[in-house]
């Protein structure tokens, strides 16, 4: 009988809670904060960016009036971008039709830009204690063990869904979700189970079978595509050229140097002079390439070559998406991890390549 979920996991995590930064308060704004940069990341990695967020923009209100740059800034190595371009449209809504309040109808909650049906019964379920199950990729992990479901099928997930609400604790379901996630993250891992140790493992059919680890079967990996790009950099005496990727675009609002995919019937120095002249109206000399890095993102990998080029003639019109820096103005700007694995190979003390 799987009804008794709810009390032995609640003694459990009473007990073995792990102590997160977002766990001293149920208010709605750290909450919520936290939900959005946890989302596809490990806690470990989430716990300093959350803590200089936080001291930083302390509320909703700070986050609305500030400038997208400078979220960016601090949301800078994090990764998956939009949730913090998204996250600062949400506040600007939540202080002008909710006075900076978690709305009391979930389906306003919903429409915000970036909120799904995990973040927000996740908010909901700790900040105003509604009995709605936040089911993430660990508490389906959980599941299809203690129902010993194989195969994430629409109806096994429906089955997943409804046997979480049944086992909610109604008085407690934020506590009741979060010792889902704290169980997934520490004894039932998607490479090992610790059965023995298990508040519930007398509840689940997996452990019973002797192999848990089955449960679900895991979906084979196919080989990520991989992208060749090239970048270029150009000076301008003691400046560099640098431009803003669009905010609706993939790493959007971040800063980057000029950056093309390549093709493999055109020569890279063809294709980059073509692109810097027609796109930003400067003129230049392709010289060599510089150095190559490797970089992996969730669905394709990257090739990444950098190229020296001559600043031949400059007719850039004023442009918010473009500027001239210096290597010391890196600090004060956004870039994407691949970018900055570039500026790691070059020699900072001999930029005029």
């Amino acid at each position: 009988n799987t009804n008794n979920i709810s009390p032995v996991l609640l003694k459990w995590y009473d007990h073995n809670k792990r102590d997160l930064p977002w766990r001293k308060s149920n208010l709605f704004y750290p909450v919520y904060l936290s939900e959005v940069m946890l989302q596809q990341t490990q806690v470990k990695t989430v716990i300093p960016f959350y803590t200089k967020w936080l001291i930083r923009f302390p509320s909703i209100e700070s986050v609305a009036v500030s400038n997208i740059d400078e979220l960016l800034k601090l949301w800078e190595g994090l990764g998956y971008y939009s949730r913090c371009i998204n996250f600062h449209k949400s506040c600007k809504i939540l202080i002008n039709k909710y006075d900076s309040r978690l709305p009391e109808n979930e389906a306003d909650f919903l429409k915000l830009p970036g909120v799904g049906n995990y973040i927000s019964s996740a908010v909901y379920s700790i900040v105003k204690n509604f009995p709605l199950p936040a089911i993430d990729a660990n508490i389906k992990r959980i599941m299809c063990r203690v129902l010993k479901i194989k195969n994430l099928t629409p109806y096994n997930n429906k089955r997943i869904s409804n046997a979480v609400e049944k086992f909610i604790d109604k008085d407690r379901p934020g506590d009741f979700n979060q010792s889902l996630m704290d169980l997934g993250s520490s004894i039932c891992t998607p490479m090992k189970t610790d059965c023995y140790i298990c508040p519930i493992s007398s509840l689940c059919k997996a452990m019973k079978t002797s192999s848990p680890l089955q449960y679900p079967l895991k979906k084979s990996k196919g080989i990520k595509p991989l992208k060749c790009l090239a970048a270029v950099i150009i000076f301008n005496k003691d400046k560099f050229f640098i431009v803003k990727r669009p905010i609706n675009k993939m790493l959007g609002g971040l800063w980057e140097l000029p950056t093309i995919e390549l093709k493999t019937y055109i020569s890279p120095n063809d294709q980059l002079f073509k692109y810097i002249k027609m796109t930003y109206n400067i003129t230049v000399s392709i010289n060599r390439k510089i150095t190559t890095i490797k970089h992996s993102y969730s669905h394709f990998d990257i090739s990444l070559n950098l190229y020296n080029c001559n600043l031949q003639e400059n007719n850039l019109i004023n442009s918010e998406f473009a500027s001239w820096i210096k290597p010391d103005d890196i600090k004060h700007y956004a870039f994407s991890k691949s970018n900055h694995k570039l500026f790691n190979k070059l020699n900072l003390n001999a930029w005029n390549i």
